[in-house]
C-alpha cells in the first residue's frame, strides 16, 4: 500500500496531535477540575455548593473524553513512551485514578441525602478530585523536564530506579504548583461565566485574581530553573527522522539549559511563552473587571501557551532519561510503525471533526447561569 505522507511527517504531525489533546483536556476538563478544587472555598452552604457543582453537572462527562483520547494516543502512537512513563509513575498514576473516580461518585452521591456532614464530605471529595489531578499532572510534566531515571537494555527492557517520593522536587512541585494555579484560574473564569450573579462570583473572582498572579510568577520561577538550574538533553550526532523505531538508535546527552535552544534556533517558539505570560495577564484583569469573556480567553490562553511551551522546548524528546541519556525516547525512535500512524491518521481525520461538532453543538444547548433558582425547578440538576 503506497503511503502519501512519509515516515518523518506523520511523525510529527502525531507529536503535534498528542499535543492537541492535551491542551483540550486542559482547556475542556481543566475548567471542570479548577471548579471542584474552588467548591469548598467559594460557595458557602448547601443551595451554593450544588449551583456550582450544576456549572459543569452538563459537561464534565464529556470533558473526560479528552483525556481517555490522549492517554489512547499516546498507547497507539507511542508504545514505547506509554510503557515507560506509565510503569515508571505507576503510583502517581494510581493516586490521579483515585483522584477522578470520587468525581463521578461525589457528583452522583452528595445530594443523596439530606445530612449536612454527608454533603460536606463529598464536597471535599470533590475537592481532592480537582486538586489531586492538576497537581500530580503538572509534577509529572516537571519530572518529564528533569529526565526520568530509567534505561532501557538491549532487548528494550525498561527498567525504572525512582521512588515516589523521588517524584517531588523543588522544580516538579513548582510545575506541579502551577498547574493548580494555572487551572483554578481557568475554574474561576468559567465560573464567572456560569455562576449567577452574587457571593460565588465574587469569591471566585478574589481567588482567580490570586490564583492567575500566582501562575505568572510560578512560570517564571520555572523559566528560572531551566534556565539557570541546568535542565535540558539534546540529541548527540546525526540522526534520521525517517529511521527505524529503536529507542536505541540515537544517542542523546545531558545538556544543561538545552530546553531553551529550540527557541534561540526558531525565534517564532517564543510566541507560546509569551501567550502564557500574556494570557494568565489577561486573565487576572478580566476576572478583576468582572469581564467574562476576556478572562474566560485569557485562562485558555495562559494553558495553550504554558502547555505548547514545554512541547516545543522538549522537541523531538518525548521522555528523557535522568541515568542513561542514550536511553531516551524521541519523536524519532519511540513511535508505532508508518503504517499505523498513517492509519491512525486517516481514523482521526474523519471523527476528530465529528468529536469537535458534537461538543460544540453540546455547550450551546447546555449554554446559560446556574442559578440557585434553578434547584428548587429543575429535577434533572445535581
Amino acid at each position: 500500500m503506497h503511503i502519501p505522507l512519509d515516515y518523518e511527517t506523520l511523525r510529527v504531525i502525531w507529536w503535534g496531535l498528542m499535543g492537541v489533546l492535551l491542551i483540550g483536556f486542559a482547556l475542556t476538563d481543566g475548567f471542570d477540575l479548577g471548579v471542584a478544587a474552588l467548591l469548598p472555598f467559594v460557595a458557602r452552604n448547601d443551595g451554593e455548593r450544588r449551583m456550582v457543582i450544576n456549572t459543569i453537572g452538563a459537561t464534565w462527562e464529556g470533558n473526560q473524553v479528552w483525556f481517555i483520547l490522549g492517554g489512547g494516543a499516546i498507547f497507539a502512537a507511542w508504545p514505547f513512551v506509554y510503557a515507560v512513563s506509565f510503569s515508571g509513575f505507576y503510583l502517581a498514576m494510581f493516586a490521579v485514578l483515585a483522584a477522578l473516580i470520587l468525581r463521578p461518585v461525589g457528583f452522583k452521591y452528595r445530594s443523596k441525602r439530606p445530612s449536612k456532614t454527608w454533603r460536606t464530605a463529598w464536597d471535599w471529595a470533590l475537592f481532592v478530585g480537582g486538586f489531586v489531578p492538576a497537581l500530580v499532572f503538572g509534577v509529572a510534566v516537571g519530572n518529564v523536564l528533569q529526565g526520568i531515571p530509567f534505561r532501557l537494555d538491549g532487548d528494550l527492557r525498561a527498567t525504572y530506579t525512582g521512588t515516589f517520593l523521588g517524584l517531588f522536587t523543588p522544580f516538579t512541585l513548582v510545575c506541579g504548583l502551577l498547574s493548580v494555579a494555572m487551572l483554578v484560574t481557568h475554574g474561576a473564569a468559567w465560573l464567572t461565566i456560569k455562576a449567577e450573579h452574587g457571593a460565588v462570583r465574587d469569591r471566585a473572582r478574589a481567588i482567580g485574581s490570586v490564583a492567575a498572579l500566582a501562575a505568572i510568577v510560578l512560570f517564571a520561577a520555572g523559566y528560572a530553573f531551566v534556565a539557570f538550574g541546568g535542565l535540558g538533553f539534546r540529541l548527540d550526532g546525526a540522526v534520521d527522522p525517517a529511521g527505524p523505531s529503536n529507542p536505541l538508535r540515537a544517542a542523546a546527552v545531558a545538556a544543561p539549559g538545552g530546553w531553551l535552544t529550540n527557541f534561540a534556533t526558531y525565534p517564532w517558539m517564543w510566541i507560546a511563552p509569551v501567550l502564557g505570560f500574556a494570557g494568565a495577564a489577561l486573565a487576572l484583569v478580566g476576572i478583576r473587571a468582572g469581564r467574562e469573556v476576556p478572562a474566560f480567553a485569557g485562562s485558555s490562553l495562559s494553558a495553550l501557551g504554558i502547555i505548547s511551551t514545554v512541547g516545543l522546548a522538549m522537541f523531538p524528546f518525548i521522555l528523557p532519561s535522568s541515568i542513561d541519556p542514550r536511553s531516551s525516547l524521541t519523536v524519532w525512535n519511540a513511535s508505532s510503525s508508518h503504517m499505523t500512524l498513517f492509519v491512525m491518521l486517516v481514523v482521526t481525520v474523519v471523527f476528530l471533526p465529528i468529536v469537535l461538532a458534537y461538543t460544540a453543538w453540546a455547550y450551546k444547548v447546555m449554554f446559560g447561569r446556574s442559578s440557585v433558582g434553578d434547584l428548587n425547578t429543575n429535577p434533572d440538576l445535581y
